[in-house]
């Protein structure tokens, strides 16, 4: 491996697919186990490698040089090989101002949580310090090295400006947990999460809700790369090649989520989107139906609707998680909010409006099984769905325009 990325555990690491973008070099990933570290940095075969979890600080002590940057904040991300000698340098930072900039916090005479003590903490506290933040605090569950705690944090320290989450707390698989609650700061102005997969945590989506700016960090991880490439091959990139490849990413791994009512056409329209797409499809209610082994109209006059709604909870969870693509759920899927906010984490929901007269009843949907049904679950349910979606599109032409309307709806932001 000439150029790639080393860590203890990198199966969902999107880095590969951002160098091969900047498409300067082969890259590649190589999980080490601590013991491994030393010999491999030894060897010194390599000509450039990021540095991930767990170590950033580690990889210090067998370094040559140190960049300025990286020395102050004590953490490397970014190893270059010149003839030999090893130099650390720390990319994070120029990410993580990146992304500050690129969602428009000003964190001028802000007062800065910095959720963690690792070596990311570091470089947040680096970056705030950098863009004029008045007051930057730590934040851990134990205290150590002059943090204060999570409770004390809520306590006496509600008045904070921004929030930068730098811990894996909320990080795929256990995208369920939030490490602290925004809303019990009253002057919140900002929520940074340096997780990017989900796309948006637990912790984003909080703050989103009462139109807090927060962003997730898959900007931050391009504008990092995009700079450890400058330093691999020591030629600068164009201006615009994080924005680029930052949109074309998101892209690629943000689900389409059909939302709406039932007969609105939510899973035509998602096969024929999936195609133009090219990525796969997956309908809702046809998975719960394959898991259960039965009709949806079964599960409802055998087991209730409340037995349908906790299987489709489980099943809405499990598939959100994943990235790149087309969900169609069912016509209730978004009364419960957890569905929406799963749904979120990785997903833009597209609410396909159909007329009222233009949807018709069938004997397989248990609450729109006739046309007085579905007038009032018209009339119940619409502004929900428009609540919950990303964007709506009223729906008049045909599958393949609804599908191609939809796609470019999704890909507009």
């Amino acid at each position: 491996m000439k150029y790639g990325c080393i860590g203890a555990s990198l199966a969902h690491s999107f880095s590969p697919e951002i160098h091969a973008m900047i498409g300067r070099y082969d890259y590649g990933l190589q999980e080490l186990r601590e013991s491994e570290l030393a010999a491999f940095l030894a060897a010194r075969d390599f000509q450039g490698i990021n540095v991930t979890i767990p170590y950033k600080q580690a990889v210090i002590p067998y370094l040559d040089h140190l960049s300025e940057t990286a020395a102050a904040i004590g953490a490397v991300n970014t190893v270059v090989n010149r003839g030999g000698e090893l130099w650390g340098y720390n990319t994070d930072y120029a990410g993580l101002c990146a992304l500050i900039r690129h969602i428009g916090l000003d964190l001028t005479g802000k007062k800065v949580l910095i959720l963690g003590t690792g070596g990311t903490s570091r470089t947040a506290a680096a970056a705030a310090k950098a863009l004029g933040a008045r007051e930057i605090l730590p934040v851990s569950r134990t205290a150590k090295d002059g943090a204060v705690l999570y409770e004390t944090a809520i306590r006496l320290h509600s008045d904070a400006d921004v929030i930068i989450n730098t811990t894996p707390c909320g990080m795929y698989p256990h995208t369920e947990d939030c490490p602290i609650d925004p809303s019990r700061f009253d002057r919140l102005s900002g929520v940074v999460d340096v997780i990017f997969n989900p796309l948006s945590s637990r912790l984003v989506l909080s703050a989103q809700k009462p139109g807090i700016p927060a962003s997730g960090g898959l900007y931050m991880l391009v504008a990092q790369a995009v700079a450890a490439a400058e330093l691999f091959t020591g030629t600068l990139c164009e201006d615009e090649t994080a924005e680029l490849i930052y949109g074309r990413l998101l892209r690629q791994k943000r689900n389409l989520v059909l939302i709406g009512m039932p007969g609105s056409g939510k899973t035509s329209v998602g096969r024929k989107a999936a195609e133009i797409l090219g990525r796969p499809f997956l309908d809702l209610d046809e998975v719960i139906t394959s898991r259960a082994g039965r009709p949806i109209s079964a599960i409802f006059s055998q087991d209730g609707e409340a037995a349908f709604r906790r299987m489709e909870s489980a099943v809405v969870e499990e598939l959100a998680a994943h990235s790149g693509l087309v969900i169609a759920t069912g016509g209730g899927c978004v009364l419960r909010s957890d569905n929406v906010e799963n749904l979120r984490m990785n997903g833009r929901l597209v609410y396909l409006d159909r007329p009222l007269h233009d949807l018709l009843p069938t004997a397989d949907r248990p609450l729109a099984d006739s046309a007085e049904k579905i007038g009032r679950l018209y009339q119940s349910r619409n502004e929900i769905y428009r609540a919950a979606a990303d964007v709506t599109l009223p729906v008049c032409g045909d599958v393949y325009e609804t599908a191609a309307a939809a796609v470019k709806a999704f890909c507009e932001e």
